[in-house]
């Protein structure tokens, strides 16, 4: 894709955060991102997959500046988000914003509906009856009744509340969304309709999303691509269907190969892997795999693979492939 359909794209991006175990105790440190780099085209679904503590939620929050960057650059349709001060950034945040994985606790429980949704277009200087306006379309759009619009948050269900959740977050027009698992908290019945109900706002906004999820069924279904983490770095990255039919890195393939599939006379053999994730406070030295990798070399153990272009549009950071 050519750099004119580019809207976010990322640079060596790292975060760590220090950690103290008492007042006599040396300092540690979490590798919670380290060094990423990838791009964003517009209009386009990016999924995140990964087993939990990989760092796709705080790749999320870095996109969006709600976690400072300990290293690298992002840049938003050009320019350089890590380097702006808070008058620009307050300028150019209304075009990022955030749906949250629990719909309860992001919504201020003191507030109502009318008064949630409203709330950005109000910081933004936006007039009364055009915030009004706007924030009634949102509310049809995301399947609320009007007439519910002077509730509170606790008189609504979970699958409500990150509908609430969503029209707030489209509040202010914006062209990047990032979806941080938006169904995880949510019964399996109500997924599927919240899932449909962000392909159809994508449709009709025109906006892009960083999907992030790790329920691989849901990332297959709704993104253009998918960039699988493991412990704070991109083992691969591939348009979806190439990657879900031909996954190149070891991790990718066992993930795929854990998901269920609904045929009773369709068998898949699972991969195993053996001992548990590495701590992102001491990660293993070359590959961060290789101590879980059932076909790791000694070079994997000391050397740290290039993330490269494997085919077209298919990165993975692997030596053996």
């Amino acid at each position: 894709m050519s750099d004119t359909k580019e809207l976010v794209r990322v640079e060596g991006l790292k975060k760590y955060f220090n950690l103290s175990n008492g007042v006599f105790s040396k300092k540690s440190v979490v590798k919670a991102v380290d060094d990423l780099s990838f791009s964003v085209q517009k209009g386009e679904t990016l999924g995140i997959v990964g087993e939990s503590g990989c760092g796709k939620s705080t790749t999320g929050r870095l996109l969006l500046r709600l976690l400072e960057a300990t290293e690298g650059e992002i840049y938003f349709e050009g320019k350089n988000i890590t380097t702006m001060n808070k008058k620009e950034l307050k300028k150019n945040r209304r075009h990022f914003q955030m749906i949250f994985q629990d719909p309860f606790a992001s919504l201020n429980p003191r507030m109502k509906v009318e008064e949630i949704i409203e709330e950005p277009m109000k910081t933004v200087g936006i007039e009364k009856s055009k915030r009004k306006q706007r924030m009634l379309k949102l509310l049809n759009d995301v399947g609320i009744p009007e007439s519910y619009r002077d509730r509170y948050p606790h008189e609504f269900s979970g699958g409500q509340r990150q509908r609430i959740g969503i029209a707030r977050a489209l509040a202010l027009e914006p062209k990047f969304i990032v979806a941080d698992e938006p169904v995880a908290a949510l019964d399996v019945s109500i997924q599927a309709q919240i899932i449909n109900l962000l392909v159809d706002l994508q449709k009709e906004y025109q906006f892009t999303y960083l999907f992030i999820a790790h329920d691989l069924s849901v990332v297959q279904y709704i993104s253009d691509r998918v960039g699988v983490m493991y412990l704070g770095q991109m083992m691969e990255l591939s348009e979806s269907d190439e990657l879900y039919e031909n996954p190149l890195h070891p991790y990718t393939q066992a993930l795929l190969s854990a998901i269920p599939i609904p045929d009773l006379h369709t068998k898949r053999e699972q991969i195993q892997l053996e001992g548990e994730i590495p701590s992102p406070v001491n990660p293993p030295s070359g590959c961060r795999f290789h101590t879980r990798c059932p076909i790791a070399t000694e070079r994997c153990k000391v050397e740290v693979p290039e993330f490269r272009e494997i085919k077209k549009g298919h990165y993975a950071a692997c030596h053996e492939v």
